[in-house]
């Protein structure tokens, strides 16, 4: 009896979405074989906590709830943890490149909303991202666009993590360099 309860909690834990995904490409591929064509599905689907953790998979199968359902598990097995400042935007303007594909992030103030394209909306919904301004720049691929998205996203670092790495305090780090205490005149 113990043992059915355990599969149970095991399958309800399962069930629960912590995770939500955004299907951002769908694409009929064929084959050329003997007998004619084969047309199989590939999906391009980016998953998200909305609370800094974002992640994107690509699958292919025959029919297209299959290619949703690997890309899907791939997208939850890569997914990435970003700092976000405030939990609602980032900590700085970041550039993000992969091939072709150019992206451009720049922080907003609070209520701007979510300023960008198609599949890096995608990226940043699922984030949880709230204000944020992007560009992308070159390839308009989605496949190009969401790399380049998370190569950016990788590199973003928080203050605590800069000054972590520097061996100094956060206070160090966020201060203005004309904050600083003025030299005492000399008469």
């Amino acid at each position: 009896m113990a043992e059915r309860d355990n599969r149970r909690d095991r399958r309800d834990r399962d069930e629960t979405p912590e995770f939500a995904d955004r299907l951002v490409a769908i694409n009929r591929v064929s084959k050329t074989v003997k007998g004619g064509k084969r047309f199989g599905f590939a999906a391009l689907v980016v998953v998200g906590d909305q609370k800094g953790r974002v992640g994107f998979g690509k699958g292919k199968a025959k029919e297209v709830p299959e290619a949703i359902r690997k890309a899907t598990e791939q997208a939850k097995r890569q997914m990435i943890r970003v700092p976000l400042r405030d939990g609602r935007t980032l900590h700085h303007d970041i550039e993000g490149r992969h091939g072709a594909g150019k992206v451009v992030m720049r922080t907003a103030v609070a209520g701007t909303g979510i300023i960008a394209g198609g599949p890096m909306r995608a990226v940043f919904e699922m984030l949880g991202l709230q204000d944020v301004v992007a560009k992308s720049l070159g390839s308009q691929n989605p496949y190009n666009m969401i790399r380049a998205t998370m190569d950016g996203l990788r590199h973003e670092a928080s203050p605590r993590q800069v000054a972590q790495r520097r061996g100094k305090k956060v206070a160090d780090i966020l201060r203005k360099p004309d904050a600083e205490q003025p030299q005492p005149a000399e008469a």
